[in-house]
């Protein structure tokens, strides 16, 4: 993997605020040294981060015009369906219906090579703690339906990993989970750590064992010892707003750096601060950031294992905003590598 991610390597999260995919994609493939596939919530509600991955999903139903989505048991012959089709990647794909950016994306590098590509999976946790069932319970409390979730989750890291491949070295996945900051609160108090990390780890797993590079993004405050042992390759996280809550652990980043990890610092806000900050700021905050890290571990380690990253995705912002944003992170790279 070090041969192929040089550092302060960019790449981005996943959504875009376009209504194009082919403009998406162009913007994309333009713009990062790791190019990914987009996600595009305002082109469809079916492209927002629960639903995407939810095809194939036993007893779902979903009210588009309503926006809504929930799963709600019957006595058909939904479980029986799932369990054929789970093993059969052409079964369990993300339909163009539910994802036209990677749809588009792959039309757009048919017949091209790239070192490292970029593909990403709304994580068990997020996704269980995301959809309801008719009583209006998570799915994450229904012991049967949450190993349901992580087995659908797992088949399309590998469909996806299969159809990256094809055009590329390396294939990163980032497990999405920023339910993880939420954790603790009074909605999820029966939320167990030993199941969050044991869904966490078999996600990874996957990615790995389908030839991927495993990743998590994360982009709130989270218990960072949990997500570091959950044994992903590549850490994203806020740093923007949220390096302090990681940098006191800075045994396990040196730990985790040093068994072949890599932080992805997202360091360029998608919040409403984006149309405050410029290139100059926001270097000099990520050279302070790395000044802390490098108090407590060999510059050459964390800087060699940098990837650059926005600290979210850019869904919610505006085409303008998002173009700043990437324009932020190509800068960040020139000042930095």
């Amino acid at each position: 993997m070090s041969d192929a991610i040089t550092p302060f390597s960019t790449t981005g999260i996943g959504s875009l605020p376009h209504t194009s995919a082919e403009d998406a994609c162009e913007v994309v493939l333009r713009t990062f040294d790791i190019p990914f596939w987009p996600q595009l919530p305002r082109m469809s509600f079916k492209e927002s981060m629960i639903v995407q991955y939810s095809e194939g999903m036993p007893f779902l139903r979903m009210n588009e015009e309503k926006q809504t989505l929930w799963v709600e048991r019957n006595a058909g012959d939904d479980l029986d369906r799932f369990y054929e089709a789970y093993t059969d990647t052409t079964k369990i794909a993300v339909s163009k219906d539910y994802a036209e950016g990677f749809h588009t994306f792959m039309g757009k590098i048919k017949g091209r090579r790239f070192p490292v590509l970029k593909g990403h999976i709304t994580g068990p946790i997020t996704f269980t703690l995301g959809l309801k069932d008719s009583s209006g319970r998570y799915i994450y409390f229904d012991e049967e339906l949450r190993e349901i979730a992580a087995m659908l989750l797992k088949a399309k890291v590998r469909w996806q990993i299969n159809a990256l491949k094809q055009h590329a070295d390396k294939v990163i996945i980032f497990i999405d989970e920023p339910i993880l900051s939420a954790l603790g609160s009074s909605s999820y108090l029966g939320v167990d750590t030993v199941e969050v990390l044991r869904l966490l780890k078999e996600v990874a797993s996957v990615v790995e064992e389908s030839g991927g590079i495993s990743g998590i993004h994360c982009c709130g405050r989270a218990d960072w010892p949990i997500v570091i042992r959950s044994g992903v390759r590549v850490l994203n996280f806020d740093a923007f707003e949220y390096f302090d809550t990681l940098a006191i652990y800075h045994e396990e980043i040196k730990d985790f750096l040093q068994g072949g990890g890599y932080l992805a610092w997202g360091i360029v806000p998608t919040s409403d601060v984006i149309g405050s900050v410029d290139a100059e700021k926001l270097v000099a905050r990520m050279r302070s950031n790395l000044e802390t890290l490098h108090k407590h571990m060999p510059s050459e380690l964390i800087n060699s294992r940098s990837l650059i990253t926005p600290s979210c995705g850019t869904g919610s912002r505006s085409i303008e905003e998002a173009t700043k944003i990437f324009q932020l992170v190509m800068r960040l790279k020139e000042a930095l590598a």
